[in-house]
């Protein structure tokens, strides 16, 4: 829809995810303040508050959108041939979902997983995850690439969950971690994939 027939409220909106992604250019998921949006974009923070709830539901929306695109890219991608080649096919995800533990938390906890707080934006990222992997995962089951006595399904939501673990532990001050958690993906998906001996 064109901008001018938009109402000002839907303006305003478009006003205020337009600024939001400029700071976090500048500033990061993390040091992102409402106050110092509220002020580049001439709103009293209160608009920013009526619009999205709170600064989490404000990237909440900016998260959900990016992760989006991400998962476009990455379906739009030659298909993995091998359990080795998803990680890396998942990689532009993983490493911006593993860019910033707010995106991580953001994740989480909009998608419904950890609580009743979702986006609708966020939860869907999951569930097309799913869908996108379970794709990749039925044909290298028929020429016996991946284990075939599992659904294509049920292995993806697998992924998902070694894809959140690894990315949890990189956080994790607790636990040694590789630089990139895209390469601490492929051990957990070896043990589970692979067809039997």
């Amino acid at each position: 829809m064109p901008a001018n027939q938009l109402s000002k409220g839907e303006r305003t909106r478009l006003a205020l995810l337009m600024e939001t992604r400029a700071l976090i250019q500048e500033v990061g998921y993390s040091a992102l303040r409402v106050d110092e949006l509220a002020k580049r974009a001439k709103v009293a923070k209160g608009t920013v508050f009526s619009h999205f709830g709170d600064k989490d539901g404000l990237l909440a929306v900016i998260v959900g959108e990016e992760v989006m695109r991400l998962l476009e890219a990455i379906n739009a991608a030659p298909p993995p041939q091998s359990i080795e080649a998803i990680p890396d096919a998942l990689a532009p995800l993983i490493d911006y979902i593993a860019s910033d533990r707010v995106i991580f938390d953001i994740m989480l906890r909009y998608s419904g997983a950890t609580g009743d707080i979702t986006n609708e934006i966020v939860a869907q990222t999951f569930y097309d995850q799913i869908d996108l992997c379970a794709r990749w995962i039925a044909p290298l089951q028929a020429v016996g690439v991946i284990r075939a006595d599992q659904s294509p399904a049920l292995l993806a939501e697998g992924i998902q969950a070694f894809l959140t673990h690894v990315i949890a532990l990189s956080f994790c001050a607790l636990h040694e971690h590789p630089d990139r958690p895209v390469d601490a993906l492929l051990p957990f998906l070896q043990a589970m994939m692979a067809p039997p001996a």
